[in-house]
């Protein structure tokens, strides 16, 4: 048996995973096994899902199935580590270590393995901060008004749950697969469709493979709806990865951390009105607007 850990931290690039053996393997689950004593109310909090950065560690434990050929692996078990604390289909536990996610985050622990640097865990570490600094000041979830007018009748209905089935549309369709209203089932990547993918997490590279795509860029938009097709929004936390939002019917915005469901919310729990004036957490670059034309653009 091993440990399989996907970092569940990027909207747009695929989440880092790593797999322990071994003593670390041993380790953590050690660390993971319930506290002592039953929680007690007050321990246990609610999260938002959709948040952009840090949202948990998702760890599988995986053997190898000798009933396919070569190296197939299957989970005989998957859990969700959020705040201390550790989710399954059974239940909610605290863990054993309540500071097991600044372990495995941590240059030290299996965020090492990513092969991403230093840097990379440093940041890791940092959006895991802000996370929980996030789940104490909001009450989740907020209550909100959500109007039904169409003021923007080229653009898509707010349809959550075409997107979130808690299965393979919500997790193999990241923000660019929503934000363009296309399903590919792939994490979608700008350019990669048309042999022009972005080389580095930049505004203009990330732009480029848009266009490449067939967005067509449209910075003068000022969140303006287009008389035809719709608008969406390119975001950048430079050097880290990309996020796009898209605007709705009703003229609100909406967007899908990579694999967690789409939400109308930003990072403080508000409606978002415009994506330049929303909680993007550290997706501190809005780069522009762009409108995709329905039926033209083909992402993969």
């Amino acid at each position: 048996m091993t440990l399989r850990i996907t970092f569940d931290v990027f909207s747009g690039r695929p989440n880092p995973v790593v797999v322990v053996t071994g003593a670390e393997e041993k380790d953590l689950l050690r660390r993971l096994a319930p506290a002592r004593g039953r929680a007690r109310r007050g321990q246990v909090r609610d999260f938002p899902e959709s948040t952009l950065g840090y949202r948990g560690l998702i760890i599988e434990r995986i053997e190898s199935d000798t009933r396919r050929q070569g190296p197939a692996v299957r989970p005989t078990r998957t859990v969700r580590v959020v705040d201390g604390t550790v989710r399954s289909g059974k239940g909610v536990s605290l863990a054993a270590d309540p500071g097991v996610e600044d372990y495995v985050c941590g240059s030290t622990g299996p965020a090492r393995l990513t092969g991403l640097g230093r840097d990379f865990c440093e940041r890791l570490v940092s959006e895991l901060l802000r996370h929980r600094d996030l789940i104490q000041r909001i009450e989740w979830p907020p209550t909100i008004h959500w109007p039904q007018r169409s003021t923007c009748p080229c653009a898509p209905d707010w349809e959550p749950s075409w997107w979130n089935d808690a299965g393979p549309v919500q997790f193999g369709n990241n923000c660019y697969n929503y934000g363009t209203d296309y399903r590919s089932d792939t994490f979608a990547q700008p350019g990669l469709a048309s042999g022009a993918m972005y080389a580095s997490i930049t505004c203009a590279e990330v732009r480029a493979g848009a266009v490449a795509d067939a967005l067509i860029a449209s910075p003068k938009a000022n969140n303006k709806c287009p008389k035809q097709g719709h608008l969406v929004a390119l975001v950048v936390g430079p050097r880290w990865d990309f996020h796009w939002y898209r605007k709705q019917r009703n003229g609100r915005w909406t967007h899908k951390p990579g694999r967690s469901p789409a939400t109308n919310l930003d990072d403080s729990g508000h409606v978002i009105m415009d994506p330049r004036a929303a909680d993007r957490g550290g997706y501190t670059d809005f780069c522009t607007f762009m409108v995709v034309m329905h039926g033209h653009v083909r992402i993969r």
